[in-house]
């Protein structure tokens, strides 16, 4: 980023340049008040860089994982009171872009500032996307990168097909991949004392003997 603003700097054309980045942007402010605006509770869309992007149906191997991910995380946090897990149809409104994320946790702190009525969520503590062919590009590109400038503590990428886990958490340099494994335990850094088998996202069995640890 201060490589290309250095580069921008040096340039004659810079407030053409300057210009037409404004301009661009106050078309997609308006463009984004549509689409909250227009959007329905069962859409599954979201708004990335002045477009409307309309998700695939989920297939059932990740909407399996996912709520595998979903029971676990809701029980432990429900249970210690450590916040509010959102899934399904949601908004997370980031500054630019309306991103909705497979799960999403909230400490206490962003949990009471959540009103009851509200569809559109601020940016969340933790975010999971499970991938599928038509969002993987996005869930390692631009929602990686938004989700690293914007604080997200914590972010998981699920490959249900592959059966695999990676756990990045944000650094002052940005995230820092800290587990990419299909087996052993994952320590939540924004879930405190989260920690489950990695195996319980793929397996029936081995998600119930956690859910039933975690209920004590």
């Amino acid at each position: 980023m201060t490589t290309l603003l250095e580069q921008l700097l040096e340039e004659p054309t810079l407030l053409q340049t300057v210009a037409t980045l404004f301009e661009r942007l106050d078309t997609e402010r308006e463009l984004r008040e549509q689409f909250r605006d227009e959007v329905q509770p069962d859409w599954s869309a979201e708004f990335i860089n002045g477009r409307v992007v309309v998700r695939s149906p989920t297939l059932n191997r990740e909407l399996r994982c996912n709520g595998r991910l979903r029971n676990l995380l809701d029980t432990f946090v429900t249970k210690n009171r450590l916040g509010h897990v959102v899934t399904g149809k949601f908004l997370c409104g980031f500054p630019r872009n309306d991103y909705e994320p497979d799960v999403a946790f909230y400490g206490p702190d962003k949990s009471a500032t959540i009103d009851l009525d509200t569809g559109l969520f601020p940016v969340p503590d933790f975010i999971c996307e499970v991938l599928s062919d038509s969002t993987e590009k996005r869930d390692r590109g631009i929602k990686f990168r938004d989700y690293e400038a914007h604080g997200v503590a914590e972010y998981w990428i699920i490959d249900p097909r592959s059966e695999v886990l990676e756990q990045y958490v944000i650094t002052p340099d940005g995230y820092d991949l800290r587990l990419k494994s299909g087996t052993g335990e994952s320590l939540s850094h924004a879930v405190p004392s989260f920690r489950i088998p990695i195996r319980s996202l793929f397996d029936v069995a081995e998600n119930l003997r956690t859910l039933q640890n975690i209920l004590g």
